[in-house]
């Protein structure tokens, strides 16, 4: 069984902290809720599950102040409460905290991912306990350094281990490598597209074609959440002013949203595409989610040759001169022709968008 953590708050006084009810939209509270130490949610009733959501994005978007839980909540939802990312409940004097201490830790197998909490019932084998993912990735680094891209690939897939594994793609210039690996192997695979809503029309294209010829069964497209959007970037100009907010709003925080079912991303990335991606392995834990990347070793004429003997189509902007391909207003043809990603936010030093970076260390979103 977890031992989800919970702390019980008597009243009055009142919870120290930014109160808001749980009906403030997402956006707004995320707006709110940048640089409080504390952040109380207030249901207005039980059977509101909003607190819980919001809780939950709030988490995933890497907001790290306490989180307390206050107004209309039941001990049964203890548990739920400390899944969902809060610290504490906020409760009346004289509530009888035994009840809701048991409730913390009366059911041992959670149904849902969560932010906090167990391993849920659909990612259970009834049997020995999987490895830790840390563990995981030390023996696909030890063991396949040598091997091709689909043994790598496959190994992850192991049954023993139950990892939901899901690819992340920006149907760039170099995308069909890596997506025709995993649509040799197995095309219901999902993938996940972040449509930034700045992408080239081309790219939006290439998805499409690109899909179709390898068989791709299940791409899914992740939208940056609406309010987030016309709060923060209403007219589509952020980029100019702030390109790591629009990275955030665009890309960082619907990824974290997209892949939280998922144990196992698999990427694209290689080192020759250098920056902090030179001494890239094969695989790593980044913020709780194993990143795979088959083609971490792979040469530029590793990726060529590949796509010319399998007659992969390729991205329309390639003939143009570009090599690494994201959002319209950050790219351009490579600035240094030795180093493909020197075109990507040319004018400043930033080279990542931040997905693939830990939130330790990501440029904190203005």
């Amino acid at each position: 069984m977890t031992n989800l953590s919970l702390r019980f708050l008597d009243t009055p006084p009142l919870a120290r902290g930014l109160r808001l009810d749980v009906t403030t939209p997402l956006a707004e509270v995320r707006s709110l809720s940048k640089g409080e130490a504390a952040l109380v949610l207030v249901f207005g009733t039980f059977r509101d599950g909003r607190g819980f959501s919001v809780a939950s994005a709030l988490r995933a978007g890497g907001f790290e102040g306490q989180l307390i839980a206050a107004g209309a909540v039941l001990p049964d939802q203890a548990r739920h409460l400390a899944r969902s990312g809060f610290d504490a409940v906020e409760l009346p004097a004289g509530t009888d905290l035994e009840t809701w201490t048991r409730m913390l830790s009366a059911f041992d197998v959670p149904m849902q991912v969560a932010e906090r909490g167990s391993q849920p019932a659909w990612n259970r084998r009834g049997r020995v306990p999987r490895p830790s993912l840390n563990q995981i990735a030390s023996t696909l680094n030890a063991g396949f350094a040598e091997a091709d891209p689909a043994t790598l690939i496959r190994a992850a897939m192991n049954p023993a281990w139950g990892l939901k594994i899901a690819t992340l793609s920006s149907f760039g210039a170099e995308a069909s490598v890596i997506l025709d690996f995993v649509a040799q192997i197995d095309p219901a695979l999902p993938v996940l597209f972040l449509d930034t809503g700045q992408h080239f029309l081309q790219t939006l294209s290439y998805r499409k074609q690109l899909s179709a010829h390898l068989g791709l069964m299940d791409v899914r497209i992740i939208l940056p959440d609406a309010d987030d959007r016309a709060e923060r970037d209403a007219r589509d100009d952020l980029w100019r002013t702030d390109p790591d907010a629009c990275c955030d709003i665009r890309k960082v925080a619907p990824l974290g949203r997209a892949s939280a079912p998922f144990d196992v991303l698999i990427t694209g990335r290689k080192r020759h595409h250098r920056g902090d991606r030179t001494s890239l392995p094969l695989a790593e834990v980044i913020d709780g989610t194993l990143r795979l990347n088959p083609l971490a070793a792979w040469s530029m004429a590793d990726v060529e040759g590949h796509v010319a003997k399998r007659e992969l189509p390729a991205h329309p902007l390639v003939e143009q001169g570009y090599a690494s391909i994201g959002c319209w207003p950050c790219t351009r043809p490579p600035v240094d022709k030795s180093n493909i990603r020197s075109g990507r936010w040319a004018e400043s030093d930033k080279r990542e968008c931040g997905i693939h970076l830990p939130k330790s260390t990501r440029v904190t979103a203005g």
